[in-house]
């Protein structure tokens, strides 16, 4: 019976992961999915790479919040605000979304792949 019990929840975490919803409270979403949430301007979004990266090439009306100092600039950033989470390659990102729905951010959404998925436009500063 617990084994027929643990399979039961992998089956579960793979079907929500093939949904698009993950187990940590955020959504994960596509760049193509991003880029019609940016397009409608349904969301924020919120970049965690270091200012390095985001000066060679970010999101157009990104805001710069380095995963490293996500957790002190909690209070910069208002709660009932959807969010897109963007990085380089996905993994800060998730990271960041964590943090945000820990701290009672409703609507967060996980931009997988990360720049390195992006083939849109980009501001270079």
């Amino acid at each position: 019976m617990k084994i027929f019990l643990s399979l039961a929840s992998v089956i579960l975490l793979i079907i929500l992961s093939a949904c698009g919803i993950s187990s940590e409270g955020y959504r994960n979403v596509s760049s193509v999915e991003a880029k019609k949430l940016i397009d409608k301007k349904e969301v924020v979004v919120l970049d965690v790479r270091t200012p390095e990266e985001y000066q060679e090439g970010h999101i157009p009306h990104a805001k710069l919040v380095p995963l490293q100092e996500l957790e002190n600039s909690l209070n910069e950033l208002e709660k009932e605000k959807p969010y897109l989470v963007v990085c380089r390659s996905g993994t800060r990102s998730a990271q960041a979304s964590e943090i945000l729905k820990s701290n009672r951010f409703s609507k967060i959404y996980n931009m997988t792949g990360g720049m390195n998925t992006w083939g849109y436009d980009i501001e270079i500063e």
